[in-house]
């Protein structure tokens, strides 16, 4: 995302030690439940956990080889519905971008994925919604549907931005 604001952020990329951490848990969570963790499954969540914010999938395409050179499209959107099926990556459907998310827990499928976007730079938060707090899960259960996944997200100014104004 473009940066559209002349004050200073704060980045949120992480380190290679946690990212390797990360991938190892996941890893034998796949391996747990009977899934593999392949290789451009793997190379995907690693792009998204160090690139600290969110991430347009052909910028994903751009940066797949190790030595510049892209990937196949259908590799990298069946690695991300993968990702994204087991709740370790989320899309954010406002700005077509995908995000590592910020919940490594043993359960991140249980947790509904709530984002707030800076419209001035950008930048997004995971903040953690239950969906009990929603409502939405008793109102779905009322009328005999089973959420599996819910992503919420809200528009405005983060903390930085709106300060500098």
């Amino acid at each position: 995302m473009t940066k559209a604001c002349e004050h200073d952020h704060d980045g949120h990329a992480r380190g290679a030690n946690e990212v390797a951490r990360i991938l190892a848990n996941f890893e034998a969570s796949c391996v747990a439940q009977g899934e593999r963790m392949t290789a451009p499954r793997r190379r995907v969540l690693e792009l998204l956990l160090t690139a600290g914010g969110p991430v347009k999938a052909y910028d994903l395409i751009a940066r797949y080889g190790a030595n510049g050179e892209a990937a196949k499209p259908p590799t990298v959107y069946r690695a991300l519905e993968f990702l994204e099926r087991w709740g370790v990556v989320h899309r954010i459907a406002s700005i077509s971008a995908y995000v590592a998310c910020s919940d490594h827990s043993d359960d991140v499928q249980a947790h509904a994925a709530a984002f707030l976007i800076c419209d001035c730079c950008g930048s997004t938060a995971e903040v953690a919604v239950p969906l009990s707090d929603l409502g939405l899960a008793g109102a779905a259960s009322r009328v005999g549907y089973e959420i599996q996944r819910t992503t919420i997200e809200g528009h405005g100014k983060c903390a930085q931005c709106k300060d500098a104004a």
